[in-house]
């Protein structure tokens, strides 16, 4: 199977990651902030050598660096945390359900009021449709750095600044964009969300929450955290506030491997490399009417193509694809507001390379997927 369903998750992980979550196994038995024996403080060691590798990869403190399950949870986290008071909050209509599902949520419940930002070809517009909804109680913004389903790269700096001109928290989800773009948190995020498991190499099951600190987050989990265990109330310092729990030792090395490999590599060069395939994929499939590409040329993205072939579920498409040995992802890919946005109706195919990806295979991607737009025609018997 050729995995070109990088964007839910990076695969094959490179051999730095794989030999350090062995090392974690072998090495880091004990669990970080609990005890002073060898086993623990070693174990701290490094969870806090992953934090300090986090922090300098993106401008941050280490003590601001929680490790969280997912890109997901941290999200909430930050959404519920920050929203806890109520208030105004705007969201793009590019979010995944990730963002768009808590708050709108917390919208339900009545305990916010929620709008929807319209994203536009043309960034000036996309500012100014954020911009306009502002209003006195607006709290926090919430925008990721690049769409999930066609790799859009938002004016999240522009957005930034505005949020910054008004004390409004800019909450930013870098789960599509971090590994790949140079995103750091003196672009004025706040409250920086991303995934371990995708751009940074790291394995499934970890995930970011990085802070500047301006910002008091309140905890939505409570727990043990190592530290004030005398009392029963929850710490108010960051990491320790949203660190309830035992940590994923071996997922927080792996980042720090990740990490460690993208710089190897280059961010640039890993970009210039996966951009380098998508267009070539696109260039192979423009001429032929049967596949719709999502794509504009006022646009800037990531290395995300979202495609569908004429007359055909997303899904269908997809299964013909993985028959012929090739993983790529169908459907609303968790990004209801996205596909709305689109106007498509039944979703997309998916089309995201990797660091490890081959021109040559996504040319023959292309060619099967023009070879089963010429084979089938209708939906009618799915």
């Amino acid at each position: 199977m050729i995995n070109f369903d990088n964007a839910a998750t990076t695969y094959p992980k490179p051999f730095e990651v794989r030999e350090a979550v062995a090392e974690a196994l072998r090495k880091y038995g004990g669990n970080a902030g609990r005890g002073g024996h060898e086993l623990a403080m070693r174990t701290s060691a490094a969870v806090f050598e992953a934090r300090e590798e986090v922090a300098d990869f993106f401008g941050a403190e280490p003590e601001n660096v929680v490790f969280t399950m997912n890109c997901t949870l941290a999200l909430n986290m930050a959404i519920q945390g920050i929203m806890s008071g109520g208030g105004h909050m705007i969201i793009s209509c590019l979010e995944h359900n990730a963002s768009a599902r808590p708050a709108a949520e917390l919208a339900r419940k009545r305990k916010i009021s929620l709008s929807i930002a319209e994203v536009y070809d043309d960034d000036e517009k996309t500012v100014e449709s954020f911009r306009s909804l502002i209003c006195p109680d607006t709290r926090a913004v919430v925008c990721t750095i690049a769409g999930n389903v066609t790799g859009q790269i938002l004016p999240y700096r522009e957005i930034a600044k505005l949020c910054a001109e008004h004390g409004i928290c800019f909450i930013a989800d870098g789960a599509q964009a971090c590994g790949i773009l140079d995103v750091k948190m003196s672009d004025g995020i706040n409250i920086l969300c991303t995934a371990g498991h995708k751009g940074l190499y790291g394995i499934t099951g970890t995930g970011l929450l990085i802070s500047d600190g301006k910002f008091p987050i309140e905890p939505i989990i409570q727990g043990g955290t190592g530290s004030a265990s005398s009392s029963l109330k929850q710490p108010c310092f960051l990491p320790d506030s949203l660190e309830s729990g035992t940590l994923n030792i071996a997922g927080a090395v792996s980042i720090r491997a990740g990490i460690r490999f993208v710089r190897k590599i280059g961010r640039e060069k890993i970009f210039r490399h996966e951009d380098k395939i998508c267009r070539r994929f696109i260039s192979e499939l423009m001429d032929d009417r049967n596949v719709i590409i999502y794509r504009s040329p006022d646009c800037s993205y990531v290395p995300i193509v979202s495609f569908n072939v004429r007359d055909m579920l997303p899904e269908r498409a997809a299964e013909l694809l993985s028959r012929e040995g090739f993983g790529l992802r169908a459907g609303f890919h968790c990004s209801a507001l996205a596909h709305d946005h689109l106007g498509t109706e039944n979703g997309t195919v998916r089309f995201a390379p990797s660091v490890f990806s081959r021109e040559a295979d996504a040319v023959r991607l292309a060619n099967t997927i023009k070879n089963i737009g010429k084979g089938e025609k209708s939906t009618k018997n799915y």
